[in-house]
């Protein structure tokens, strides 16, 4: 088949795009023929070299829409020629964790394109508990922009976060796939929803999905700006780390919430934990959701009460520069490959 992979960390530059074998599905597996996948930082952490213990050649990528090419012995879920799409997530499907709808917090936890093979190639293998419902409104590069994203934010603001109804809350990084989620879900609970861009040109953008106040924060102080017009925020969802973790606090109402899912400016913020326990501020962690989330999303999805953002469209064989887009430009909503 025909694949885009690395074999080595480094820059976009090591991504290959060659033949690899094509996988054979075995008991409980499926065989997915990739239609499209969409680039997330994941894959570029990944090629990077931030989780090293990683057998090369490896195909990056998590969120995949496409056709079953394949079932193995045992699967009864789906049948050769079905329109799917992907969980990104596998773990062992026996523990306390899994069996109680939990499996992201699975020991054996991994996501696909992290740990093993992901979507960037024709064909990928994935469990049959991992096959989801095809959103039948969606074309395919708008599907493959789906899972992970849309997981992500869903699970950080309604799982982590308990998001209330005409609550306040601040999203970081509006432009970003699970930014563009996490604002679209916020205003399903009638939030008033603050975000932040990068680039004035992302301001429109931010408010056409439903933001009620965009700020750029390359331009204006997110704090100052945030305590002269609404004062303070009941819930935050923050994937920058150590550059905005003080402010966040500093923002955020006596027991309010700050959701972190990401650390993309450092791991180690310094911050004043006066603000912590005597305003009974929490810090939560969050790290993608369970299998069953996804289809409450794909539900809404359906219902046209949510939908992904595509920036831009690139064939398999330019994953390299859909790399460099992501880290260069920072567009606005998802790059997606194309498989043929």
């Amino acid at each position: 088949m025909k694949a885009a992979y690395i074999n080595r960390f480094g820059g976009p530059e090591v991504i290959e795009y060659g033949e690899l074998p094509t996988p054979e599905p075995g008991p409980c597996e499926v065989l997915v023929r990739v239609k499209a996948t969409s680039v997330n930082h994941l894959d570029v952490w990944v090629r990077r070299g931030v989780y090293p213990n990683l057998r090369f050649p490896h195909v990056l990528g998590s969120d995949i829409a496409g056709v079953v090419e394949e079932v193995g012995p045992g699967v009864r879920n789906v049948r050769p020629g079905q329109r799917v799409l992907v969980n990104p997530g596998t773990s062992c499907g026996v523990c306390e964790a899994c069996l109680s709808g939990r499996d992201n917090l699975c020991k054996e936890y991994r996501i696909l394109g992290e740990h093993v093979w992901g979507g960037y190639a024709q064909y990928v293998k994935v469990p049959a508990a991992n096959i989801l419902p095809y959103p039948k409104n969606l074309g395919w590069h708008e599907a493959a922009a789906l899972p992970l994203t849309f997981l992500t934010a869903w699970h950080a603001l309604v799982e982590r976060g308990r998001i209330r109804q005409g609550e306040t809350v601040l999203i970081m990084s509006a432009g970003g796939g699970v930014g563009s989620a996490a604002v679209q879900i916020a205003k399903l609970f009638n939030a008033f929803v603050i975000t932040t861009v990068g680039a004035d040109w992302k301001v429109e953008k931010a408010y056409a999905l439903g933001a009620d106040l965009v700020i750029n924060w390359r331009k204006e102080d997110i704090e100052e700006v945030i305590r002269e017009k609404v004062g303070r925020v009941d819930l935050v969802l923050d994937h920058t780390g150590q550059e905005h973790t003080q402010r966040l606090i500093n923002i955020t109402k006596w027991g309010g919430r700050i959701v972190m899912y990401g650390a993309t400016s450092g791991y180690k913020a310094q911050i004043d934990l006066r603000h912590i326990f005597y305003r009974q501020v929490s810090l939560i962690g969050s790290t993608m959701g369970s299998k069953g989330e996804l289809f409450g999303i794909v539900r809404l999805v359906e219902r046209g009460k949510l939908r992904p953002v595509v920036y831009e469209v690139l064939p398999l064989e330019r994953a390299a520069d859909a790399h460099r887009l992501l880290e260069g430009f920072s567009p606005f909503g998802k790059v997606v490959l194309e498989v043929d």
